[in-house]
């Protein structure tokens, strides 16, 4: 892996944009340092395990949401890499269709690769506890709470799904087609706040993080020129909707709550992400002249390159901190207790350990970093015209499909609700046929994973069916 990493580091385009890379280890580092954090078992006076929210016990802390909850800033990466991806592929083919179908395989793969086998391995172990007669409380725990970070996966593969029409929108409207997608979700919490409409707050899982998602498209094409002022608008925007509006001060989800920012996501959340947005775009300059030294590029590089499989495990390994601690008589204090701050640095260390020992163990089923360079695409930033993209197409990817849109459209539409469904239901209770609402039906976690599996081979089988690949025309 050091060789790999070493010769992608230096064999890295002069016209890759690095900062991109780092926003994006640097978010989910954040999201997983948050995660060991925000985490609060404890045992009771009987010696039950209970779960809490350290922000919860200590509302004062929830002001750190606003610099902590980053996601927003992956969904910003995700749309400049969607955006480049995509082009570079149409550059190579004039069928749409097959386009689509060849666009999803190759942003998958890496994608879904790890995510699929993390299920499979929960899966397995869920089932086994419960064949064998149950399972400790904390395992109890375990098996509801290790699937909770495949929402994130959801959201991702919907923004891949949507990412061609809304690609489109943006080269002929450029910021209306932003303006737009902020329009609507405005228009959510209004009809959701002001007029009682149910349901309709579910509309914004796709309005408020597509717009955050189609910020990216503007940064691909240079045309994000003033974070300073969508910074401050973020920030204003924000405040003013907590502090007088029915939203929460936590820009993450909180137990008990009856509005949250997150779930399903409201306007604060998407102000938030301006802000977030603004504020990284602000410091690219110094970032970038920073990420030129030798070894910290490595290091970028390198933890692109296990990043996916490193979120996928980090609560698994967080729990399983909890359960060495419980399994040598350790007392779990009171949660925001004198004695559970002193124990924080020897769960986080803990827990960042036992996470390297599963990326280790698993990294080998995320895209191996000598296959391709990791995060966006190295292609200059600016506006038109547009330079071909040095990078060689993903393997096994042909620019032409044989007309399998439709089956790629059906095996991610069924990926994103298995992948959805089983963060919602998890793994406890697996053989009582435990269940969760989805939208407009229940869902259990072996149909969850039915549909994942079964919408992954068919996105595979949609990049990889048609014709042979044209030679990929002139660029003029």
């Amino acid at each position: 892996m050091a060789s790999d990493v070493r010769v992608l580091a230096e064999n890295t385009p002069a016209t890759r944009d690095r900062y991109m890379d780092l926003l994006r280890v640097a978010s989910l580092g954040t999201v997983v340092l948050g995660h060991w954090l925000m985490a609060a078992v404890s045992t009771d006076a009987a010696g039950q395990v209970q779960l809490g929210n350290l922000l919860a016990e200590v509302p004062q802390l929830q002001l750190l949401t606003w610099a902590l909850q980053i996601m927003p800033v992956f969904f910003f990466v995700g749309g400049f890499s969607h955006a480049l991806s995509y082009r570079s592929l149409e550059r190579k083919s004039d069928d749409g269709s097959s386009v689509y179908a060849a666009f999803l395989r190759a942003r998958l793969q890496r994608l879904l690769r790890p995510t699929m086998v993390f299920i499979l391995v929960w899966g397995a172990a869920a089932l086994l506890l419960q064949l064998v007669g149950g399972s400790p409380h904390l395992a109890d725990v375990t098996l509801r709470l290790v699937t909770q970070p495949l929402w994130f996966i959801g959201i991702y593969l919907a923004m891949v799904a949507f990412t061609p029409p809304l690609l489109k929108l943006h080269e002929r409207y450029g910021w209306g087609a932003f303006g737009g997608l902020v329009a609507a979700a405005a228009a959510v919490d209004l009809l959701r706040f002001a007029a009682g409409v149910p349901y309709v707050e579910f509309l914004n899982f796709a309005f408020v993080w597509l717009a955050v998602h189609q910020l990216g498209f503007l940064r691909a094409d240079g045309r994000l020129r003033l974070p300073s002022l969508l910074a401050a608008l973020g920030v204003a925007g924000a405040s003013a909707l907590v502090a007088f509006g029915p939203y929460p001060l936590s820009m993450v989800g909180m137990p008990g709550e009856k509005v949250s920012n997150m779930a399903p996501p409201t306007f604060a959340l998407l102000c938030h992400g301006l802000w977030l947005v603004g504020a990284v775009e602000l410091v690219r300059r110094p970032a970038a002249r920073w990420l030129r030294k030798p070894k910290v590029w490595r290091t970028v590089v390198a933890a692109n390159g296990v990043s996916m499989t490193a979120f996928l495990w980090h609560l698994t390994a967080m729990l399983g901190v909890y359960g060495v601690l419980l399994g040598l008589d350790v007392t779990l204090p009171a949660p925001a207790s004198a004695a559970w701050w002193a124990q924080v640095p020897v769960r986080v260390l803990g827990a960042a350990v036992l996470t390297a020992v599963l990326v280790a163990a698993f990294r080998s089923f995320e895209r191996p970093a000598a296959a391709r360079p990791v995060g966006p695409s190295p292609r200059p930033v600016g506006p038109s015209p547009r330079p071909a993209d040095p990078s060689p197409r993903p393997a096994g990817v042909s620019a032409r499909t044989g007309g399998s849109g439709p089956l790629a459209v059906l095996g991610i539409t069924l990926c994103l609700f298995g992948v959805l469904g089983l963060s919602m239901v998890g793994y406890g209770d697996l053989l009582e046929g435990h269940s969760a609402m989805l939208i407009a039906f229940r869902i259990t976690a072996p149909v969850a994973v039915a549909m994942a599996l079964g919408g992954w081979l068919l996105v595979e089988r949609a990049g990889r069916d048609g014709a042979p690949a044209r030679p990929a025309r002139a660029v003029s």
